[in-house]
């Protein structure tokens, strides 16, 4: 028996096309909404779902109001009704135009209802999202669901969290403004942004009602990081009119043109590759180093013997790899370009590797959002000399060590840092960000953010990252000489061989420093 658990809904880059009431109680004209959209997804290649909303309306409704006009609802939802026969016919032509089948549940039968039409994904609308007996009977289906967060403070959204949490429901949020229509002053975008770094790892969808002709709020949700999507969708005809905020056809292929403009214009999720062309156009408006009067081989070139200028030539020296102290690889007359060789004669390795590694942890942890105060130690350990850090190493920020040790590690991508074991020293590992491989006592294991991993003392252990990673080391006081390495290259350099020391990142520091690591 197959025990492997289901692998979850990809809530990503789908297009929800919110049907509500606007089959006006016609299934023709349902299938016809649902071709329409079809025909759209279709052409776009986007992943599109079809949204209807259930009401058991005996029993939703209070009897006594079933012939109010009070509410605006009611006679529209009676006037719009459909049977579970027709629902069902709805359903099935869903799936055969290869949508994803949507309903939102408006009381506990419906939720029944939409268990019997095997319709895939739940959707919770705002005025039900703190609907408690509504939100449990949803959570018994194990089904996935999107839950609408119009109206509802941060606070309020917490809670809702927090209950799919705790029921293991897998979800995914959708900010929405439950105004019809919502006009620009109002969608409050930026909330999307919020969401997603309030809670890390649920997908952040944008449901409004602005005016359909909007296709500029699309562009925006994206670039701040929806990525599910939904609007009200229609059909007019000579009888039917849509209301303010449903999209006909054809301002839905305007929507989903817009969204694909937005994705382009974004571009993939990390750092940009530069291309070829835009080196090349950069180039060509770089100054380049001349001579401003000869210069004899091996003499040590100062800032008055040369000058800067465009246009800078292939395997010129450039003015971004000008400073003091180069030494002339060759005689130079006046006007003559310097060579870029001369950049690489007496060149400080070891200072450039540190300064590497230095900026790429500052990045690295402003990325994770980890502030640092003004009172820690540096630690670049370089098992293999710092001319191999690239591969083999880490850099320790030390935050505390009294009785008891805090320390942050940092791994840049591709690093391995060897096998070893502490005689004094008990730690335990705290995932913050990225993926850790660890080999402890000859098996390896992954850890992810929030994993801890206790290393006892005498417990041999390695660890290294394909993508980088930080994590959190708390441990017994810190002492030296206390990590003992499997290979005994290690083991027989110094310390101070394998370590290099920062203060407050190096600033002003390498000028007495440098040279003596």
């Amino acid at each position: 028996m197959n025990t492997f658990p289901p692998q979850k809904f990809d809530f990503k880059n789908l297009f929800i096309f919110e049907m509500a009431n606007n089959h006006q109680g016609s299934v023709e004209h349902g299938l016809r909404i649902i071709r329409a959209m079809a025909d759209i997804a279709g052409r776009h290649g986007v992943r599109g779902a079809i949204k209807l909303q259930f009401r058991e309306l005996e029993t939703f409704i209070h009897p006594a109001h079933h012939e109010s006009k009070d509410n605006k609802h009611i006679p529209r939802f009676l006037s719009t009704r459909l049977s579970e026969e027709e629902f069902r016919t709805l359903v099935e032509e869903t799936k055969r135009k290869n949508l994803v089948t949507i309903a939102t549940p408006f009381d506990e039968a419906s939720v029944d209802k939409i268990e019997r039409l095997g319709i895939e994904v739940v959707k919770i609308g705002s005025c039900s999202a703190e609907d408690w007996p509504l939100l449990e009977r949803v959570a018994e289906t194990g089904k996935p669901v999107i839950c609408s967060t119009g109206g509802l403070t941060l606070k309020r959204i917490d809670k809702i969290v927090s209950f799919f949490q705790h029921r293991g429901v897998h979800f995914a949020l959708m900010h929405c403004v439950a105004v019809y229509p919502a006009p620009n002053s109002i969608l409050h975008l930026n909330q999307i942004v919020v969401m997603r770094i309030r809670y890390p790892g649920i997908t952040i969808g944008f449901s409004t009602h602005e005016d359909p002709s909007n296709i500029n709020a699309v562009r925006i949700a994206y670039a701040k990081g929806a990525r599910i999507f939904e609007k009200h969708v229609g059909v007019a005809t000579d009888t039917i009119t849509l209301n303010a905020y449903s999209a006909t056809p054809e301002q839905i292929d305007a929507w989903v043109s817009a969204y694909q403009e937005a994705v382009d214009a974004c571009g993939g999720e990390g750092e940009r590759e530069i291309s070829e062309k835009e080196k090349s156009d950069l180039a060509s408006l770089k100054r380049g180093v001349f001579a401003r009067k000869e210069v004899r081989p091996g003499a040590v070139i100062e800032r008055a013997d040369v000058f800067f200028a465009m246009p800078w030539g292939a395997g010129q020296l450039s003015s971004g790899d000008w400073h003091e102290g180069l030494v002339a690889d060759r005689a130079y007359a006046p006007q003559e370009a310097i060579a870029g060789e001369v950049a690489k004669r007496g060149r400080n390795v070891k200072k450039d590797v540190i300064y590497s590694a230095v900026h790429a942890v500052k990045g690295m942890l402003n990325e994770a959002r980890i502030p640092l105060g003004h009172d820690f130690s540096v630690e670049l350990s370089h098992h293999y000399g710092l001319e191999q850090f690239g591969d083999t190493g880490c850099v320790i920020i030390e935050c505390v060590n009294r009785e008891y040790a805090r320390k942050l590690i940092i791994q840049l991508a591709g690093q391995w840092n060897p096998v070893h074991y502490h005689k004094k020293k008990d730690e335990t590992f705290c995932m913050l960000t990225g993926e850790l491989e660890v080999e402890i006592e000859g098996r390896r294991k992954v850890l992810v953010p929030g994993d801890t991993l206790w290393v006892p003392q005498g417990v041999w252990h390695g660890f290294g990252t394909r993508t980088g990673a930080i994590f959190e080391e708390i441990s017994t006081a810190n002492v030296s000489n206390d990590s003992f390495y499997v290979d005994r290259a290690i083991a027989r350099m110094g310390r101070d061989e394998r370590k290099t020391y920062l203060r407050n990142w190096g600033r002003h520091q390498f000028d007495e420093f440098v040279d003596a690591v």
